[in-house]
């Protein structure tokens, strides 16, 4: 891959999937269901797909969620975007280069590209847009990335009005100026968050705008009724060319009811699903449907609020994940559908380990723990209350079985389940829940997307409230180092550290699964799942 100097002049068309590396081999599979085209734009119908929650807002800049990102990917562009294969590929801006020292960014801009409220955009959108990130009202999941840009700290503490490394040199060129070369800055721009979004409408609106939102994209909102459904229709104006489809309509299933999309799916009410657990070898062995299954870039766990009582003790946290088989746990609750994880980073990753020491199911172990922290057979631990936004059959199970694993250890489990997104995210963000479950996917193929967003004390997605000044630095390191095994090596002992203070419980990692109508044509997966599948390529043969 080399150092940021040997990319002089990569101009845009093709970037390498930075930072990619074994990844390549593991995602650059493309689901792809294909037929010949349809005749006309348009010409393909009406698209319903099911959405496990409602998005807590569809602004780009704000998402937080895989919820509000499958929407908001259909309705936004950035200057570049992903591709199947995890490429870097041109959006808004038809091509870029990057200075020999990878600290000067200039991305050229397409001509007559409109909002979907009829403006073209320009230049000062792009840097409207990027400052927005940064801006801490904003509240932005993507500041950090973002503060690699010149003058970007100084903006964020309030020193100066703007953000020196981002201009304008022309109606449709931008440049932008980095204080450090860390990775190529390119990559970032891929990320969900960095959409360009008009000025104008955005401050306009306010807060509204994430509830009535206008973007780019090959798709514009219509409507959305909270609880029930979606609705977009198809920009024909799209500088890529119209979608063949003419609506997509998100029917929205709180508490992510997995039998119940199915049941929908089977009536032929939604084009496709997600796979339930109940029957599950029966229903991918149907012929009728066709059925994907690709790796994704992910990780679930339960996380500990590690601020509050008991799980400010590291021992109770080790305990905990000693406690339970989680090995057994997918395999009788969910037939082993997912792979185990010992770790946060998925197998495939750079500087995924596979010699990571992990917690094994040692019920000893964890009754030796808690008599260490002053809880010998459990006794004076409270009781132990998990929280979660999903509420499904195969999360039943799994709960019942974690009971279980920690009543043979002296501590009882409760659980407690808010199907409302919104509201959950509200808590987790304020630090209400002790226990939480939850996924990460990630917003770019690196294992910074993981461990500094998910760790590293300044994050906003910290949820666990984790803080190490070691790993802190460590993260800080990695970012900045450009040799690629000392890269890996930084990450890899950051992981190990995390581990070894167990600020989560890890479980597993996704395998992307889902069934699709018959004739449902032209469909492509990537390893970063299903909010980037590019619904403006898919056509229904034979449905209107």
């Amino acid at each position: 891959m080399g150092s940021p100097s040997a990319r002089r002049e990569r101009k845009g068309g093709v970037c390498p999937p930075l930072l990619l590396l074994a990844l390549a081999c593991l995602l650059a599979a493309t689901a792809a269901v294909a037929s010949a085209q349809p005749r006309e734009a348009g010409a393909g119908g009406v698209y319903r797909r099911p959405l496990g929650q409602d998005p807590a807002t569809l602004d780009p800049a704000r998402i937080s969620d895989i919820y509000s990102r499958s929407v908001s990917q259909q309705l936004f562009d950035g200057l570049v975007q992903f591709d199947q294969t995890l490429t870097i590929s041109p959006a808004l801006a038809r091509f870029w280069k990057a200075s020999r020292d990878g600290l000067t960014w200039t991305f050229t801009l397409r001509k007559g590209v409109k909002f979907h409220h009829g403006r073209e955009v320009t230049a000062e959108d792009v840097v409207y847009s990027f400052t927005r990130i940064l801006d801490p009202r904003t509240r932005s999941g993507a500041a950090d990335a973002f503060t690699v840009i010149k003058g970007a700290q100084e903006f964020r503490d309030g020193k100066v009005k703007q953000v020196a490394g981002l201009s304008a040199i022309d109606r449709h060129t931008v440049q932008v100026v980095l204080s450090e070369a860390t990775i190529p800055f390119v990559s970032i721009l891929a990320v969900g968050h960095a959409k360009i979004v008009p000025r104008e409408i955005v401050e306009q609106q306010g807060e509204a705008f994430g509830t009535q939102p206008i973007g780019t994209g090959p798709f514009r909102f219509v409507r959305w009724e909270r609880g029930k459904e979606i609705v977009l229709a198809a920009n024909p104006d799209y500088f890529d060319g119209p979608p063949r489809l003419s609506r997509v309509v998100y029917r929205i299933f709180p508490g992510t009811q997995l039998d119940a999309m199915y049941e929908e799916f089977q009536r032929g009410s939604l084009e496709d699903t997600p796979i339930p657990t109940r029957d599950y070898r029966r229903i991918v062995a149907d012929k009728s449907h066709v059925y994907v299954k690709r790796p994704m870039i992910s990780v679930r766990f339960y996380g500990f609020n590690t601020r509050v009582k008991p799980f400010d003790d590291r021992r109770v946290r080790q305990a905990l994940i000693h406690a339970i088989d989680r090995e057994a746990l997918i395999a009788e609750a969910f037939l082993g559908r997912y792979a185990p994880a010992r770790g946060i980073l998925p197998p495939g990753m750079l500087s995924f380990n596979p010699r990571l020491k992990g917690y094994a199911y040692d019920p000893k172990a964890a009754r030796e723990l808690l008599s260490q922290a002053g809880y010998p057979g459990g006794r004076g631990l409270p009781p132990i209350v998990f929280w979660s936004s999903a509420k499904h059959e195969g999360i039943l199970r799994e709960h019942e079985r974690i009971r279980k694993y920690l009543a043979a250890v002296g501590v009882e489990a409760q659980f407690q389940y808010l199907p409302d997104w919104p509201a959950f995210s509200k808590m987790l963000a304020e630090g209400k829940l002790p226990i939480f479950l939850y996924a990460w996917f990630a917003d770019v193929p690196d294992p910074d997307n993981f461990l500094f967003k998910l760790f590293h004390s300044r994050s906003p997605r910290n949820f666990t409230r984790y803080t190490s000044p070691a790993v802190d630095e460590l993260l800080l390191q990695a970012r900045r180092e450009t040799d690629l095994s000392r890269r890996t090596e930084l990450y890899r002992q950051v992981e190990q550290m995390v581990m070894n203070d167990a600020p989560v419980i890890p479980v597993w990692h996704y395998t992307y699964e889902r069934l699709f109508q018959p004739y449902v044509k032209s469909v492509e997966v990537n390893g970063l799942g299903d909010p980037y599948i590019p619904l403006r390529k898919i056509w229904l043969e034979g449905r209107r």
